[in-house]
């Protein structure tokens, strides 16, 4: 993943709070899912990443101050040392984003096949710019860097799903779509991650998928 663009004078990451434990949003199957990831490591550290898959689901898709805090203290090294890891990548949201978050390659192949049309009809459908989120908190839009996809462009990550094809004239559907759909969210992205880290929970589905979907 590419480096987190953030202006952290812009967008700083506020300070640790003081939280005692009972204050920690991790439920008994996030705590479970982190003590057996961290025993595929060697050392607790080393599992910083999935780590904050795990606080970006159960934190409801964005890592707050607390999040962190909560990673911190669960994986036995400090704020500071979460905090760079988060800030570093781009995966990991820093802020809340909309129930939907349209990230739009826009690298190469995708350029030339029209994702810059697609951005300018998606910001003119939503009333928004790219890094913005609709007033109803239902779409953030951003672009995203190469999503190794590049026979189907312009493609479009929303959640845990691709969306191929995409032109500005079929984009305003794909609109429609996710309005009706509870599914494509930051929390189901991480929580696909999330599985893909634990041994056999593939089996039992994650994100936005079912066991049948996977199958």
């Amino acid at each position: 993943m590419a480096p987190n663009s953030i202006n952290p004078l812009a967008d700083p990451v506020a300070k640790p709070v003081a939280l005692e434990e009972s204050a920690f949003l991790f439920s008994e199957e996030a705590v479970a899912e982190l003590e057996e990831i961290a025993t595929h490591y060697p050392e607790r550290k080393a599992a910083c990443l999935p780590a904050l898959w795990i606080a970006q689901r159960e934190y409801g898709g964005s890592l707050t101050p607390a999040a962190l805090k909560e990673v911190a203290e669960r994986l036995g090294i400090s704020y500071t040392e979460v905090e760079g890891v988060a800030t570093f990548y781009t995966m990991y949201n820093l802020r809340p984003r909309g129930r939907h978050h349209l990230e739009i390659c826009t690298c190469l192949t995708c350029s030339v096949s029209g994702a810059y049309d697609v951005v300018h009809a998606l910001e003119h459908a939503m009333g928004i710019h790219l890094g913005e989120t609709t007033p109803d908190g239902e779409f953030t839009l951003s672009e995203a860097e190469c999503l190794n996809y590049c026979g189907a462009a312009t493609v479009v990550q929303v959640g845990d799903k691709y969306f191929t094809n995409i032109t500005p004239q079929n984009c305003i559907s794909l609109l429609d779509q996710l309005r009706e759909s509870p599914s494509y969210t930051p929390a189901m992205l991480a929580d696909s991650l999330v599985k893909l880290h634990t041994p056999g929970a593939g089996f039992k589905g994650g994100g936005s998928y079912t066991p049948e979907d996977l199958g």
